[in-house]
């Protein structure tokens, strides 16, 4: 699951940050004050690394931690600068059904990260 999750951020990075580029430029030539394109390109980056690091977690269950947080903070990020860009909400939502499947995949593998004694 953490493979899937993380390729499948990494796919949706070129997506949302296409889209938050496209919206960006809306923004800037009407000249509003909203930033949805900048907080979704902010998403689509910690997307990125967040799929990158839980792409290179073996069997480390900080990096599968260190992931969650950027999830959830992808999502808070999206959900507090939704405007013009309402993809955007969806793309929190994303996060956070990522940030929760990453959280029942250490609980689910709780045996799995503990160290074992080398004998």
């Amino acid at each position: 699951m953490k493979k899937v999750i993380g390729i499948l951020s990494i796919v949706l990075f070129v997506l949302v940050s296409f889209q938050s580029c496209a919206v960006g430029v809306g923004n800037a030539l009407q000249k509003s004050k909203e930033a949805s394109g900048s907080a979704g390109f902010i998403l689509a980056i910690l997307w990125l690394i967040a799929g990158i690091v839980l792409l290179t977690s073996h069997k480390s269950k900080g990096m599968v931690i260190t992931s969650i947080i950027f999830y959830a903070l992808a999502g808070i990020v999206g959900i507090a600068n939704v405007g013009a860009y309402s993809d955007l909400q969806i793309w929190s939502i994303v996060s956070f059904i990522f940030t929760a499947l990453l959280i029942f995949h250490l609980y689910k593998n709780k045996q799995l990260y503990i160290k074992q004694p080398k004998v």
